[in-house]
C-alpha cells in the first residue's frame, strides 16, 4: 500500500500481448522494463499498465491517482485519429483502444497539470492528442532506423540539437545530445500548445515541450541498453517538476 509520501508514477505501454510478432514484443519488453526500473530507482511507486488491454474507462481509473504519467514507444497511431491516409509504406499494427485511451491520459494530464513524459510513440500521443499530424512514413534514406536490420540492431544513433532556451536544455545541461531511436513516423504538425525543442539533424521533430503544463515528448528511447548513461534518468527527474494546472 502506498502512503500520501510517496510519488505514484504509472507507466503505460500500448500492449502485453502481441502474438502476432513475438521477437518485437520481447524488445518492446526490454525496453518498457528498463523505463520501470529507472523510475523504481528515482523512487517512484511504478504502476505499470497496457492501455489495449484493460479499455480507455479503466485506464483512466487505474491511472487517476498517478503524480505523473509515462506514455511508452510502441505501434503507430491509427490514421483516423489525425486524418491520415489509410494505407502508407511500413504500416504496422494499430491498436485503436490503446490511442483512445493514451490520447484521453493527454488531454487529463493538461487539465490537472500532471507531469507527462511521452517516449517515440508516446511524442506523437501527445501531438494527436492537441491536434496535430504525423508524417506516416520518412522513406528509406533514413537516420532514424536501421531499416532491415534484426530487431536487436534497430536502434540508429545520431545527435540532436536542443533548443538552449528550453526546459529540456537546461535541465539536461546540454544543447545537443546523442541518442538512440528507431522510428518511421514523425511529427508533421505540432498540436496546440507545443513548441518544437530538439531538432535531428535531416530536421526531424525529436522533442516537444508543451509551453505551459508540464508535458514533454521525445522522439528518441533514453531507455534503449544503447542510450547515453544518465539519459533515462534525467528525463525520469523531470516528471517530478509539477507546473500549473491550466484548468
Amino acid at each position: 500500500m502506498t502512503t500520501r509520501t510517496e510519488k505514484r508514477l504509472s507507466v503505460v505501454e500500448v500492449t502485453r500481448y502481441r502474438p502476432r510478432d513475438v521477437e518485437y514484443h520481447a524488445y518492446v519488453e526490454v525496453l518498457n522494463s528498463r523505463a520501470v526500473r529507472a523510475a523504481q530507482d528515482a523512487g517512484w511507486v511504478v504502476n505499470r499498465v497496457a492501455a489495449a488491454d484493460v479499455g480507455t474507462a479503466s485506464l483512466l481509473a487505474l491511472t487517476d491517482a498517478s503524480d505523473a504519467i509515462m506514455l511508452m514507444g510502441g505501434e503507430d497511431i491509427s490514421p483516423r485519429f489525425y486524418d491520415g491516409a489509410a494505407d502508407y509504406p511500413f504500416e504496422s499494427q494499430h491498436f485503436e483502444t490503446a490511442d483512445e485511451g493514451q490520447i484521453s491520459l493527454v488531454h487529463r494530464a493538461i487539465r490537472r497539470g500532471t507531469p507527462l513524459l511521452g517516449i517515440c510513440r508516446g511524442l506523437q500521443v501527445i501531438n494527436v492528442a492537441l491536434g496535430g499530424s504525423i508524417v506516416q512514413d520518412l522513406g528509406t534514406q533514413t537516420i532514424h532506423k536501421n531499416l532491415g536490420a534484426p530487431i536487436r540492431d534497430i536502434m540508429a544513433a545520431h545527435t540532436v540539437a536542443l533548443d538552449s532556451s528550453s526546459r529540456l536544455s537546461t535541465d539536461l545541461g546540454v544543447s545537443e545530445i546523442l541518442v538512440q531511436s528507431a522510428h518511421h513516423q514523425a511529427v508533421a504538425h505540432l498540436g496546440d500548445g507545443l513548441v518544437t525543442v530538439g531538432v535531428a539533424p535531416d530536421g526531424v521533430v525529436e522533442a516537444v515541450e508543451h509551453i505551459e503544463a508540464p508535458i514533454t515528448g521525445v522522439q528518441f528511447h533514453p531507455e534503449d541498453p544503447g542510450a547515453p548513461s544518465g539519459q533515462l534518468a534525467a528525463l525520469v527527474a523531470r516528471l517530478s517538476v509539477r507546473e500549473r494546472a491550466l484548468a
